[in-house]
């Protein structure tokens, strides 16, 4: 695996490998776009089928960053993970995917991504739970770099470009995913008693507002949180379990869903400016544009 310190290119894995891996299994997935990640089919889909942006995680500051959920999917570690906190003792579990879930009046709450499913000898549902995966949201241009890659299969690929270069939006993926997700389909499994779990890339959770921590027995919501680690020997990138984040429904919810506030000076000085314009007989939308724009 190249030294991280001197990656001059952002992308991290293509089609499930480091660009620098030059192996024959490598090549035959790069070259046939195929995803090694348990993909819905065998090939990436991700953005196209016809011409996927195969790009599973990308370099922010020397270190791998996973951008497509998929990716998650490495080896069904996160099932079996998930489904030690969700079960007690051994039981027969299964998992079922994207399981639509309603509200009492039948309004669609979302998908859950996996709910696991324990069963008796008779294959009847005796318990469940919800897991779900967020990836990270990109802003920038993915794709340039990745079409010049691809011009230029190159282990020695060099991508620089300032402009627009892709880098993670954690805050996006928080306030537009995440934190949706969690209130709403969260607060109904929460209301039926059921066990939730969050997979995440720790440095993705280490965004977030720092959450009460409490003993397993004691939690009923957890985020299991992962890294992609380099592995010399087969020239490969591994999803591996981190750390273990136990908490409660109700106290994550609390704190993931609060907006810290600045200071409220500040809003008050913008009233003032606004109140300020709006007497001078200025209109909303030029008094809007001009504040903003000071």
């Amino acid at each position: 695996m190249n030294d991280t310190t001197k990656i001059e290119q952002p992308l991290a894995e293509i089609f499930g490998f480091p660009i620098c891996n030059e192996t024959d299994r490598a090549k035959r997935y790069r070259e046939n776009k195929l995803c090694p990640f348990n993909n819905i089919v065998s090939n990436c889909t991700k953005n196209s089928i016809e011409f996927p942006l195969g790009v599973c995680s990308l370099f922010h500051k020397g270190s791998p960053v996973i951008i497509c959920p998929v990716r998650f999917r490495e080896d069904w570690t996160i099932i079996s993970d998930a489904a030690s906190f969700i079960f007690d003792g051994k039981v027969a579990w299964t998992h079922v995917g994207e399981v639509k879930l309603k509200d009492k009046h039948g309004k669609s709450a979302g998908n859950i991504d996996y709910v696991l499913v324990s069963y008796d000898d008779k294959g009847r549902v005796i318990n469940f739970g919800s897991l779900e995966v967020q990836a990270v949201y990109i802003s920038g241009n993915l794709t340039g770099p990745f079409s010049a890659y691809f011009e230029e299969p190159l282990p020695e690929f060099n991508w620089t470009r300032a402009f627009k270069y892709p880098k993670p939006d954690y805050l996006s993926s928080s306030r537009k995913r995440l934190i949706p997700q969690i209130i709403a389909k969260g607060s109904i499994l929460k209301q039926w008693g059921k066990k939730q779990v969050v997979a995440l890339q720790t440095s993705f959770y280490n965004t977030l507002p720092t959450l009460p921590e409490f003993e397993k027995a004691e939690s009923d919501f957890a985020f299991f949180l992962y890294d992609l680690l380099p592995d010399k020997k087969t020239n490969v990138m591994t999803l591996t379990l981190d750390r273990i984040v136990y908490t409660k429904f109700d106290n994550a919810l609390e704190q993931i869903a609060k907006f810290e506030a600045g200071p409220v000076i500040q809003f008050t000085e913008l009233l003032q400016k606004k109140l300020d314009a709006k007497r001078s007989g200025k209109p909303d939308n030029y008094n809007l544009e001009n504040i903003v724009a000071e």
